[in-house]
């Protein structure tokens, strides 16, 4: 059995047939069928997700530390990462914990991808390729494809003509990633920091542009889901920094009489 025959097998055959029996039960609907798959999946990796926020949440609050550690190994750039790792490592967590869910993501996303356009299949040669990914002891799913690509104002096979589904993407990411972004105090660091801010949600605009308006919608619930979760874990984080009025400097408390 090649890679490609272990794929289908474990992945993507699961998934398809999945879309095909939920849609049965949200009003044959594959938007609410993505949507509803998106939250059981994000549902799954619950654990991954969260100790990954808090380990981010705990980068936030260690920002102090690290940054004296930069002013006392300025010099000595070997002795300070020795110091830096120690340090994440008392605190008990990884620099790289927060590329794990979306490693594990990347698999979803792909058989997600393909899953889509296989269930809206309408040639003969495209359904004959989707009986093949079919359950044949579930003899409701031949029946329930083709499935609607309609959903709202878009068709989920497609990507979205008016660009409304890949702008609400990027911002939408962008929220999260401001949520968990820390304050670097050396310059070079923040200016890395700040590059990946806006270079993930623009790279994720761009492939919903690209892509399938499927995938992208699965994109978009993640992201509410992952905004939600961060607010609860850490609330706001520098985010709500952004919206704080400042404190006039000259205020001055008025002198008693």
């Amino acid at each position: 059995m090649n890679i490609g025959s272990i794929w289908d097998l474990i992945i993507l055959s699961p998934m398809i047939n999945i879309l095909v029996v939920v849609s049965k039960f949200l009003f044959h609907n594959l938007g609410l069928s993505i949507i509803a798959f998106t939250i059981v999946i994000r549902a799954a990796l619950y654990p991954i997700s969260r100790k990954q926020m808090v380990s981010t949440k705990k980068m936030q609050d260690m920002q102090p530390k690290l940054a004296e550690l930069q002013k006392k190994y300025a010099r000595d750039r070997q002795k300070l990462a020795q110091e830096q790792m120690a340090l994440y490592k008392t605190a008990g967590i990884s620099p790289l914990g927060c590329v794990v869910p979306m490693i594990i993501q990347l698999p979803i996303w792909m058989a997600l991808y393909q899953a889509i356009m296989r269930v809206l299949a309408t040639g003969p040669e495209q359904l004959l390729s989707l009986s093949r990914h079919l359950y044949s002891s579930w003899n409701q799913v031949f029946a329930l494809v083709p499935l609607n690509s309609h959903f709202l104002w878009i068709n989920l096979g497609q990507a979205d003509p008016y660009f409304i589904l890949p702008i609400l993407v990027g911002a939408t990411m962008w929220v999260q990633q401001k949520m968990t972004t820390p304050t670097y105090a050396d310059p070079q660091q923040q200016s890395q920091t700040q590059m990946m801010l806006w270079m993930m949600p623009l790279l994720f605009m761009i492939m919903s542009v690209t892509f399938a308006s499927g995938l992208a919608l699965y994109w978009l619930i993640s992201n509410v889901i992952s905004v939600v979760m961060q607010y609860f874990i850490s609330g706001w984080g520098p985010l709500g920094t952004m919206f704080q009025k400042k404190q006039p400097a000259n205020n001055k408390v008025p002198a008693k009489k």
